[in-house]
């Protein structure tokens, strides 16, 4: 007698058939245009990973005093330019001859790709897991991650203390943005507007972050006796409401930041100075 579930033999069947799956010949039974959310986030991901990676191999054009890229701070290596004032820590002696942003972009990026937004925008966009609410996915099972290589997603919440440590360097890199060309105290130019727009950004995306969420207020029995982290725990969940919007935002302004550092440098135009 038949249940229901048991895989459909139609011909020209699209969806996904197992012992475990419902027995709907169709792949979806969405009217709507699903496929635009996975791809335009498949195409923002893909142009943030090119622009990127030719940023971080390129080692040129990072520094235009008193501005310096997000992409190469803090600089590592001992062949950084060098910066007055500057986040200039050589770690790295003579030996490293590869661009120093490699040794520090691995963080940010850390942070992002084991985050929990951008583990579902890449999954959707990229490895169709599932592609869109009620659109079956093309994978027969389902491990989640559980297996390598998705296990190490896991890590997250360890790449969030290295994320606020990078948050704190652009925090000092935007105070240093308040300097002239001669590293003057006293003067704004419109890169000082565009590096606090974006560390302000940064920093909402980071503390927005679930993990952060947790530490704040996880693991709490009462939150009655913990006034304080109640209280914060309330604000991190008003900014984890946002948690998309707030990647998004931050993964523009800071490639808009390096642009534009990348524009002073490489003499494209100057600074306008507003005092």
């Amino acid at each position: 007698m038949a249940t229901g579930t048991e895989p459909s033999s139609a011909t020209g069947a699209t969806g996904v058939h197992s012992a475990a799956r419902a027995a709907i010949p169709a792949r979806h039974l969405r009217t709507d245009r699903w496929w635009l959310a996975p791809a335009g986030t498949a195409a923002g991901l893909l142009a943030f990973i090119v622009y990127s990676t030719w940023r971080a191999f390129a080692n040129a054009d990072y520094y235009h005093a008193p501005y310096v890229s997000p992409f190469y701070s803090p600089c590592l290596a001992q062949n950084c330019e060098t910066m007055r004032g500057g986040p200039n820590w050589e770690i790295f002696g003579s030996w490293w001859g590869l661009s120093p942003a490699l040794l520090i972009l691995i963080f940010p990026l850390g942070f992002r790709l084991t985050c929990y937004y951008y583990r579902k925008a890449y999954y959707r966009g990229f490895w169709a897991s599932p592609p869109a609410c009620a659109v079956a996915e093309p994978h027969k099972k389902y491990t989640g991650e559980t297996r390598f290589p998705l296990i190490l997603q896991n890590i997250h919440r360890y790449f969030f203390y290295f994320a606020v440590l990078v948050a704190g360097v652009l925090t000092y890199d935007t105070a240093l943005t308040f300097r002239d060309a001669h590293y003057h105290w006293g003067h704004m130019g419109l890169g000082s507007l565009v590096f606090l727009v974006n560390i302000v950004l940064i920093w909402a995306y980071t503390v927005s972050c679930h993990s952060c969420r947790h530490i704040v207020g996880g693991r709490l029995r009462h939150f009655s006796k913990h006034p304080v982290r109640y209280r914060l725990w309330g604000w991190v969940g008003k900014l984890n409401e946002r948690h998309m919007l707030l990647a998004w935002s931050s993964l523009i302004s800071v490639a808009l930041a390096d642009f534009y550092v990348f524009l002073l440098a490489s003499g494209a135009f100057e600074d306008p100075r507003f005092f």
